[in-house]
């Protein structure tokens, strides 16, 4: 929860630091101040020979992810610039949907009918929240 939660402010942070910034440089800015914060916890937290004991897969995989999290932000703020949050924030959402195609083609994760349902109305919600409507 408290990840929507923050990621929900994190939109309107971004709206409005957006204004007059293009929307590369801004995404640098954003993952430059999360690479310091992560870097910290990290370091406080976690011994150092884990870092060391990290294996190759570990860090490709985590280096790919680094760049599809990459590519999304970009995305992420390029959308914001140009659009409502109102409307750019649910369609980011639709990740939920993805993630889960994704898991069943490449993990052979199974779903259940229930978790497919849910799914089809995560998309139907996007869907009613960021139709642009036309004039009434």
């Amino acid at each position: 929860m408290l990840s929507a939660v923050f990621a929900g402010v994190t939109a309107i942070l971004a709206k409005q630091g957006m204004e007059n910034v293009n929307s590369h440089l801004g995404t640098a800015i954003r993952t430059t101040v999360v690479l310091f914060f992560t870097w910290c916890i990290a370091l406080a937290v976690v011994p150092v020979q884990s870092i060391v004991d990290l294996s190759r897969r570990n860090w490709v995989f985590l280096a790919l992810s680094g760049v599809t999290t990459g590519l999304s932000w970009l995305c992420y703020f390029r959308a914001l610039q140009l659009g409502e949050v109102s409307r750019v924030a649910p369609v980011d959402k639709l990740s939920v949907v993805f993630a889960i195609v994704f898991a069943v083609l490449f993990l052979r994760e199974r779903f259940t009918t229930v978790q497919w349902i849910g799914a089809s109305l995560i998309v139907a919600g996007v869907v009613l929240v960021a139709w642009k409507k036309g004039p009434v």
